[in-house]
């Protein structure tokens, strides 16, 4: 009985997440040759850029963490495709995003996630870049409205309908 009230907690709070992120006004200021390729982004950014790629296919790597498994959710409800793991632990899971860059797809991922340091590559999105031959994109966000948790990454919490500019440009 425990196991389902967990459950229609995480399918409430994922339904209630995926409404927020909808809410959020995202403009997309992309490169002129912008193409499929890696979408890397800071952990902090990591709700914006959520919002910013919605029902586009992107293929994403999620840790296995517990706030992997409602981010999960929610990424999937909003048209994602889910693999889960680490630049670390899921080598498995940069093989599947491997793939999807040489099948033509777009992939994100936190290059600092998920446990930081903050603002510091590691080096899973530097090896998918280098494998593929894939072009990598540094997503940039700005946001209107926000509060920031007093976690590793200093995390963004956009509020409801705040206007967000995400920044695309050629990962330098």
């Amino acid at each position: 009985m425990r196991i389902r009230k967990e459950s229609l907690k995480s399918k409430i709070l994922a339904k209630t997440l995926v409404c927020w992120l909808k809410s959020l006004r995202v403009n997309l200021d992309l490169a002129p040759d912008f193409e499929p390729g890696v979408l890397a982004l800071w952990h902090q950014d990591l709700m914006a850029c959520t919002a910013a790629f919605k029902g586009l296919g992107v293929q994403v790597l999620i840790s296995q963490s517990r706030d992997g498994d409602l981010l999960s959710a929610v990424a999937k409800k909003l048209g994602y495709i889910v693999f889960r793991g680490s630049d670390s632990k899921g080598f498995t899971a940069l093989r599947h995003l491997k793939r999807a860059l040489i099948g033509g797809a777009f992939v994100g991922m936190a290059m600092d996630g998920p446990k930081g340091p903050a603002l510091q590559s590691k080096p899973g999105t530097l090896w998918l870049f280098q494998n593929t031959g894939a072009p990598a994109w540094q997503l940039r966000v700005e946001y209107s409205w926000f509060f920031r948790l007093k976690t590793w990454d200093r995390f963004f919490i956009p509020l409801p309908f705040t206007k967000i500019k995400v920044s695309v440009m050629p990962f330098a």
